[in-house]
């Protein structure tokens, strides 16, 4: 095992040699709090309403509680001690070091394909405002802004974030309220919808039990994202205070981000609206309301959402690198330091970005959507090296450290079994459903091979 002497500040006591500790409490606090309000719940929620109505509500809360609680568990690991590999050097420490190189590369090569993901989409809604220029300049112009400002200083990135969630959370907290008011039949030129399209056109559960599943599935992934403030806490000025902060938060954020938005969606909105997949449920349902410009402003809140991922993405692939080869896990040039910031591991990230946006231009048929297939259920095995390690960790540090136990996770451990119980039915569900089977065949794939690798690699350096 890695040396874990305390390195400064004091609080991180794990593998951040040569990092700068420069996000102040307002960036953390602002990255968990942007850091659940992505394009997915923007954009991708829609097809999670198509298929499972005005059910999508209590999808998003049965996802949202499992979420709850692999943030409370990552949360308990992460302020006792906080690292630049978060969970990876969690599962190291747990289980051994082949588990720590699974899931920091897998993990590593889905934040770097998301990359590429988040330009081209950020790129189509440019090109739909200004259609005469072409859309691989803009992903360009993108990555080249994102990738500089990651390779400068960990303040730019913190920066970055700081406005781009304030911009989110913003847009986020006025469709609540006009969609309140709205409900309530108060807002100009409305009346009150009642129940009508929550029990209308179907009914509650149109598509019955199928269609919750495949909300559900959908409502999962939305999620993904709030692990990087555990990754970021570990650059931070007070790491221990920072994560306990943001996990202390995670229950009210993700209602009335994830589940209030929903509700207010599907109550205003009919669930079988084609706009609502076709440009997106808040834009849907500000038009619905007929606000003069608002669907457009939210064009804007979505593209900025795409540009947070982006950059957010890029900076928790590089530290998710950096924290694997400081563990001897990965290629030693990536853990190169410049200024405090590991700037190889930075580029090697941006490249791999730029590399998916031409396999999308060459090969968009098969290449791209193997990618995608690849990295699908990556989030669930992230989850499952989570729970397996505090499981393992929680009653080590009882036994050896019981004062760095700053955030518990609820009733331990029937919680946690819990949460491996829903991860496991979510499992089959997708080998249930045709749409993901191929997804959860393909991350399966991918993840054996990583383990493999990773088991070769801790016996060779056993033997060495």
């Amino acid at each position: 095992m890695p040396n874990t002497t305390p390195q400064a500040p004091p609080q991180a006591d794990d593998v951040s040699p040569g990092l700068n500790h420069g996000l102040k409490q307002r960036h953390l606090s602002m990255i968990a709090l942007g850091g659940v309000i992505g394009a997915g719940l923007f954009v991708g929620s829609g097809a999670g309403i198509a298929a499972a109505g005005p059910s999508i509500v209590v999808a998003y809360v049965l996802s949202g509680l499992l979420v709850m609680l692999v943030m409370r568990m990552l949360g308990e690991m992460s302020a006792a001690h906080p690292s630049s590999g978060s969970f990876s050097a969690h599962a190291e420490r747990a289980i051994g070091p082949w588990a720590g190189f699974t899931a920091g590369w897998s993990f590593w090569i889905l934040l770097c394909t998301a990359v590429g993901l988040e330009g081209i989409g950020a790129a189509k809604i440019v090109t739909t405002w200004l259609p005469h220029t072409p859309e691989w300049a803009w992903v360009a112009l993108f990555m080249v802004v994102f990738c500089g400002a990651n390779l400068a200083a960990v303040k730019n990135f913190g920066e970055f974030e700081f406005w781009f969630a304030a911009l989110k959370v913003g847009a986020i907290g006025l469709f609540l309220v006009l969609g309140g008011l709205a409900i309530a039949g108060v807002l100009p030129g409305t009346d009150a919808p009642g129940t009508a399209n929550l029990t209308g056109a179907g009914g509650f559960l149109p598509h019955g039990s199928e269609g919750l599943i495949i909300g559900l599935l959908a409502s999962v992934f939305a999620y993904g994202g709030m692990e990087t403030v555990t990754i970021a806490a570990a650059e931070s000025e007070n790491p221990v205070s920072g994560v306990a902060s943001a996990v202390r938060t995670a229950m009210w954020r993700i209602a009335l981000f994830y589940i209030g938005s929903m509700a207010v969606v599907v109550t205003l909105v009919p669930w079988d609206s084609k706009d609502i997949v076709e440009v997106g449920p808040y834009v849907a349902t500000l038009n619905h309301l007929g606000i003069p410009g608002a669907g457009q402003l939210m064009n804007v809140v979505v593209l900025v959402a795409l540009l947070s991922a982006m950059n957010a993405n890029i900076y928790g692939s590089s530290r998710i690198a950096y924290s694997l080869v400081q563990r001897g896990q990965g290629p030693a040039a990536l853990g190169r330091v410049s200024g405090g910031v590991p700037r190889i591991a930075v580029l090697a990230s941006s490249v791999f970005g730029f590399v998916c946006v031409v396999l999308s231009y060459w090969r968009p048929d098969d290449v791209f959507p193997w990618l995608l297939n690849m990295i699908g259920a990556v989030i669930l095995v992230v989850w499952i090296f989570i729970a397996v390690s505090q499981l393992r960790l929680r009653r080590r540090l009882e036994r050896e450290a019981p004062e760095k136990l700053v955030v518990r996770m609820w009733a331990y451990p029937v919680l946690t079994w819990v949460a491996l119980a829903g991860m496991a039915a979510i499992f089959v569900l997708m080998a249930r459903e045709p749409d993901t089977r191929v997804q959860l065949y393909s991350t399966g794939g991918m993840t054996v091979a990583l383990a493999a690798v990773g088991y070769l690699w801790q016996r060779a350096r056993a033997k060495g």
